[in-house]
């Protein structure tokens, strides 16, 4: 199962800061197991939410040159309060740190201006053909595929 956790990007700054959104909708299918009677984002989401982000600033800042941008470490992760089915989810990352192979941020995602997730983190990002040359035909697709779905996501 593949995971889209950012749903529309509202405000960003190029290299710095990034406001992301999140619609938290009953259908979801993760939602039929976590819990079934008292359904919330599951907070590791909320997390990957928050990276989702950050990943967005990157490939922008960095002109979608490393095709992959992976959660290298999380570190000081809270969580405060639930979010539920109808709830939007609003990430607001700033950027600590922003190199060629490795970035360091800090998130926080709000629910109703309710601070319900708080993590500090790092990101590494590379391109397959950095590790395997052959594997550039792969980096092109991945890369054309984030600048469509980024075009939307800021539209």
């Amino acid at each position: 199962m593949k995971f889209g956790l950012v749903d529309s990007i509202v405000e960003l700054t190029r290299g710095e800061r990034i406001v992301a959104v999140k619609a938290v909708s009953l259908a979801e299918e993760y939602l039929a197991d976590h819990f079934p009677t008292f359904p919330v984002l599951p907070g590791v989401l909320m997390l990957e939410a928050l990276v989702e982000s950050a990943a967005w600033l990157v490939r922008d800042a960095q002109d979608f040159t490393p095709s992959l941008v992976l959660l290298h470490n999380a570190r000081n992760v809270t969580y405060r309060s639930f979010v539920k089915p109808g709830n939007l989810l609003r990430m607001e990352v700033t950027c600590r740190r922003l190199a060629l192979g490795d970035s360091d941020f800090d998130g926080i995602g709000y629910c109703n201006q309710t601070e319900v997730v708080k993590a500090r983190f790092g990101l590494k990002h590379f391109s397959l053909q950095d590790r395997e040359p052959s594997l550039a035909h792969l980096d092109r697709r991945i890369i054309d595929d984030a600048r469509t779905r980024f075009a939307f996501l800021c539209r």
